[in-house]
């Protein structure tokens, strides 16, 4: 899905439901273009923050990331009581997350039924100001080289996709990648309607009464806190938008993305004039008959690539075509495991041809209570799978030999334990730890350590 494609379905959904209300509440229905903005505003917020509530933990790591770049930026310009600010912020990213969320879903339900409407006017401008601010920041650094300050605005150069660190907002969680400056476009198109609801507040539509409307916001907003507990305390996301979902074949894809990557190709020369900045797009065919007419003393040249594809075949009828199939770079190919000694063991476990258990943990902790998940949960699990001649392999953040080893013996781990990318696994397993089942490289299930069965139950139902 695209974001064009969103849009239309939301906007869809908004004009049925202002006509619905204009046919019930004809009366409360003030001005209908007004009513109709209130309801795209609301369901927008709605389903954006729905696709976070399924993932809390992963919006919390989004905040992580922003918080680590506003700490560099601010300390970098000299403002370090400024910068020590994001550390402190970076502990409490789960809860700022959950915050965020409940208010975003909460500010879509008061649009919807005109709930306090001059509170909900400036509310909703205010935090579509801070999104504009905070993913108009993200597209920018992609005009900062690396080693410049964001503040160093006279040594900014050209855009360069790979200067941003922050390379999409999470404004829809994993459902739907935005880059930063479709994000930064759709938020200053939202203050369109933000600054509409300031003005004509008292045009609004409101739906039932008072009593009503409150007790609705009420509910739900105890509803919405709920539902983003349930699916980071309680157990793993209950909608897997993320690439390790199970049914995936992490070997099969990740061959596949590398294909892709190699398939990749220049299709035109982006040429831009040193002295009058004009900027002309030249076909690559046409490029190199004409490339000695642009001398690099008086234009400066980038190159047009496509998206990474794989060859495809579409059968239509008696016939078979081929074409070209995108497939987009995903975390699946950055699954790279080493051992305590640094040797990639990548291949023995994406080509293990029996069932296996992968147990992820992606950040360590020395406490009695981090440590009995693996003692009490994890070790008989391992144990009885072993006795049926299943391995089970844990991978850990990075980390150096001897805390890997520590750890190890801490937590009464007798089998390999291995290490990567701690992004890499927080992408895999939103619980910490949680335990995979895998076969041939496929994701046969995953469980949160709370929702992990014993080792019999999971021979009886996934083992076959």
């Amino acid at each position: 899905m695209t974001i064009v494609t969103l849009v239309l379905y939301i906007a869809i959904a908004a004009a049925l439901l202002t006509l619905a209300m204009k046919a019930v509440w004809p009366k409360q229905i003030n001005v209908l273009w007004l009513s109709f903005l209130q309801n795209f505003c609301g369901v927008l917020f709605l389903f954006s923050g729905f696709v976070k509530a399924v993932d809390p933990m992963g919006t919390a790591f989004k905040m992580e990331q922003y918080f680590a770049e506003f700490e560099s930026t601010f300390l970098g310009a000299g403002m370090k009581d400024l910068a020590g600010l994001f550390p402190w912020l970076s502990q409490y990213a789960v809860g700022f997350s959950v915050g965020m969320v409940v208010f975003e879903m909460v500010l879509g339900v008061m649009l919807v039924v005109g709930a306090r409407r001059m509170l909900t006017a400036w509310l909703f401008f205010l935090l579509v100001a801070f999104f504009t601010v905070l993913t108009g920041f993200t597209y920018l650094t992609g005009y900062v080289p690396a080693g410049v300050n964001f503040f160093d605005f006279g040594k900014w150069g050209p855009f360069v996709e790979t200067n941003m660190k922050v390379t999409d907002c999470g404004c829809f969680g994993d459902f739907l990648k935005l880059k930063p400056k479709t994000s930064f476009l759709k938020d200053v198109f939202l203050l369109i309607p933000s600054i509409l609801f300031v003005v004509f507040w008292r045009r609004k539509h409101q739906l039932f009464t008072p009593p009503l409307r409150s007790g609705i916001v009420w509910g739900a907003s105890l509803l919405v806190l709920l539902y983003n507990i349930r699916n980071f305390v309680w157990d793993e996301p209950q909608f897997d938008f993320r690439p390790f979902k199970v049914g995936v074949n992490i070997a099969k894809q990740k061959e596949l993305e590398a294909e892709a990557e190699s398939n990749i190709e220049v299709t035109a020369f982006k040429l831009t004039n040193k002295n009058t900045k004009e900027v002309r797009t030249i076909p690559y065919e046409q490029y190199m008959k004409e490339f000695q007419q642009y001398s690099k003393d008086e234009w400066d040249t980038d190159q047009v690539q496509s998206e990474p594809f794989v060859w495809d075949t579409l059968r239509k009828g008696g016939e078979a075509k081929p074409f070209k199939r995108i497939v987009q770079r995903s975390k699946i190919s950055d699954f790279y495991v080493m051992d305590a000694d640094e040797n990639d063991v990548t291949e023995d476990i994406l080509y293990d041809p029996e069932y296996n258990f992968l147990v992820v943990g992606y950040k360590l902790y020395n406490d009695p209570k981090y440590l009995a998940k693996w003692k009490e949960k994890i070790a008989p699990l391992a144990a009885s799978a072993l006795k049926d001649g299943y391995k089970t392999r844990a991978v850990v953040a990075y980390t150096d030999s001897e805390t890997l080893k520590a750890f190890g013996q801490a937590a009464g781990i007798d089998y390999p334990l291995y290490k990567a990318d701690d992004i890499m696994l927080k992408t895999i397993m939103r619980s910490n730890p949680g335990v995979l089942l895998l076969k041939n490289g496929q994701i046969i299930m995953k469980w949160h350590i709370r929702k992990l069965p014993d080792y019999e139950l999971i021979k009886a139902r996934q083992i076959q």
